[in-house]
């Protein structure tokens, strides 16, 4: 088998060891280049990456499959070109994974054109620098903390205070009133989350303009830690060859960065704070400038950021909020009284809430119910020690408007019809 490959002239290797994903190879021949995937196995069907240079003949790759039946000795053969994955309008209403295979059961996508998932940021001079507000029909997001087109907002959260609801229900609002294209990215996401989503994307109607793509919990980090890059090179061409609008939704970013961990702990890299990778800062700035505006259409992106412990000074945490430019925060304390979307509208904030940007009327609106729950919440304290009958008539007339903005800014959600029994509702800015 050796020699016919040979004859084929095509670069094979061998494998000299394999620790955990880490897979160190050798090449007499031709050292493959970096990003390069190289394939192993029977049916050449356990894919690595090359990461490093050992020297000049040994390779040291991370798989992105499981490992299992690969051996000390096995033959390795290097395909001579990045990971690649399909791009086009054939892929709305498909699930894919790392590798652009589908994974919903239906026919392969195969032939057309298919792209490395590493592709270079736009470069400055092509983006555009027009900013314009994106409207989501949530009350306590478009109101208070208003995302922009083409922009990158975070949602950040501990674990069950509903980061994946609001995205779900941004999808269902966004693609009934959003000619563009909705990308879901799930990054180390389970598989029932993804299922659930699947499903409840064809029951709304809203499958034929949504491409999911999901890298799974039980996968390797290697596999999540390209999913993200994949379902990027997807959006660009959308956005530079078809020139649509996309919608980018990615859950969770705290799982990217989680994967990179992983990856950098086999590699031998020394870790920095907390455990995290050195490379932290540079990996994650590699996906998210790659989210953009240009001539041709805006990427606007959506992720949810899990917040270890509820720890906002956590590396991960603070490391993201540097590229975003609005952050939605949600609270458990909120998500403990009831109030859904559980958005804590003191510690959230947008970089679009000025008055050029939003007009004068929404942005003085936006500042007096701002202080009216900042001084609702400095008056908790003396309520909980000396009851509402201590407090001046003003101070009071504070509390009960800072309880009924509080209340003012929940809606019930299409998504959770059936657990809540209330009817979705999606509010115009005007009227908010």
């Amino acid at each position: 088998m050796n020699e016919r490959r040979h004859s084929q002239g095509e670069n094979i290797g061998t494998v000299l060891s394999v620790r955990g994903s880490v897979v160190d190879a050798h090449f007499p021949e031709r050292l493959p280049s970096l990003l390069n995937v190289l394939r192993a196995g029977d049916d050449g069907d356990i894919i690595i990456e090359v990461v490093t240079h050992l020297s000049a003949e040994q390779v040291r790759g991370v798989a992105l499959t499981s490992e299992q039946g690969l051996a000390q000795g096995s033959p390795i053969t290097d395909t001579g070109h990045p990971l690649k994955v399909p791009v086009g309008k054939r892929l709305k209403g498909r699930v894919f994974n790392v590798f652009g295979e589908t994974i919903d059961k239906g026919d392969a996508v195969t032939g057309g054109e298919w792209r490395s998932i590493h592709q270079a940021p736009v470069p400055l001079h092509r983006q555009s620098t027009a900013s314009e507000i994106f409207t989501t029909g949530i009350k306590a997001i478009d109101v208070l903390s208003p995302l922009e087109l083409g922009g990158k907002a975070g949602l950040f959260g501990g674990a069950g205070v509903g980061k994946t609801v609001l995205i779900m229900e941004m999808i269902n609002n966004m693609v009934g009133g959003h000619e563009g294209v909705s990308l879901f990215c799930g990054i180390g996401e389970r598989v029932r989350e993804g299922e659930e989503l699947y499903r409840e994307m064809k029951e709304a109607g809203v499958l034929e303009n949504t491409v999911m793509v999901f890298g799974q919990m039980n996968e390797p980090p290697g596999a999540r830690f390209r999913v993200g890059h994949a379902a990027l090179t997807m959006a660009e061409y959308f956005r530079d060859e078809i020139r649509q609008d996309v919608l980018l939704l990615i859950d969770n970013i705290f799982r990217f960065v989680q994967a990179g961990m992983e990856v950098s702990g086999l590699l031998g890299q020394l870790p920095s704070r907390l455990g995290y990778q050195p490379t932290l800062g540079t990996e994650l700035a590699g996906l998210e400038e790659r989210i953009c505006n240009t001539s041709t259409g805006a990427i606007t992106s959506i992720q949810a950021v899990y917040v270890p412990a509820d720890d906002f000074t956590d590396p991960a945490a603070v490391h993201t909020f540097g590229h975003l430019s609005a952050s939605i925060v949600l609270s458990r304390k909120k998500a403990s009284e009831g109030l859904y979307p559980a958005i804590d509208p003191l510690q959230s904030g947008s970089k679009m809430l000025v008055p050029h940007m939003v007009g004068e009327r929404h942005y003085a609106i936006a500042q007096k119910v701002r202080n009216t729950l900042a001084e609702y919440e400095d008056l908790k304290d003396i309520i909980a020690m000396l009851g509402i009958e201590e407090l001046s008539q003003e101070d009071r007339r504070t509390v009960y408007r800072a309880r009924r903005l509080e209340r003012f800014l929940t809606q019930p959600f299409f998504v959770t019809e059936q657990f809540t029994g209330h009817e979705g509702k999606m509010v115009d800015l005007e009227d908010a």
